[in-house]
């Protein structure tokens, strides 16, 4: 059982047969009234965001919650398997339960996290930037770069990225997994 004035942002909690990640907190000290904790509160299982306020001194059910490198080996029908770096031991985790998984390609390592009392997982991500290689997209034209515009290209993946238009087919880029954005080139 932690405080509620302990709440942090990356907190475990379960509240109502339902684990939360808390994604913002404020503590507030009104002119009149008791101190509170305004937080937003993230489910684990459907992505739902909801605000919620704890009175300062009550008690919440906390959860320990372990991070765990995992790398990615081949996809089995609904199903990811990944393999745990440190044991070995390989896993089915749901496709959904993965963010950014359209970008996730065979060997990429993502941070698995479970529930430590029950061993579940709860979420897998993958890195917040990651390096594809442009599969397909229309030749750039020379000089096509004073503008902004972007055109779709279709990385190694098969997600397709909006990128600039001197980006050509066969050159590798970096990616915001969040998002899909295309941040930049990499030199090969």
């Amino acid at each position: 059982m932690i405080n509620a004035q302990d709440i942090k942002n990356g907190t475990c909690i379960r509240m109502d047969n339902r684990l939360y990640f808390c994604v913002e907190f404020l503590h507030v000290k009104p002119g009149k009234g008791n101190t509170f904790m305004r937080t937003k509160l993230k489910d684990v299982v459907d992505g739902r965001v909801i605000e919620r306020r704890f009175n300062i001194g009550e008690k919440l059910e906390d959860v320990r919650v372990e991070h765990r490198p995992y790398q990615f080996l081949y996809a089995e029908g609904e199903d990811n398997i990944f393999m745990n770096q440190e044991t070995y031991e390989q896993i089915p985790i749901s496709k959904e339960l993965v963010t950014g998984v359209q970008f996730m390609k065979e060997g990429d390592v993502v941070d698995v996290v479970s529930d430590a009392s029950t061993e579940t997982v709860l979420y897998a991500e993958m890195p917040i930037k990651t390096v594809l290689k442009i599969t397909y997209t229309e030749p750039g034209l020379k000089g096509d770069t004073a503008t902004n515009t972007l055109k779709p290209a279709t990385v190694e993946t098969g997600a397709t990225v909006r990128v600039p238009l001197f980006i050509n087919e066969g050159e590798l880029i970096e990616v915001d997994t969040r998002d899909g954005s295309y941040v930049g080139r990499v030199k090969a």
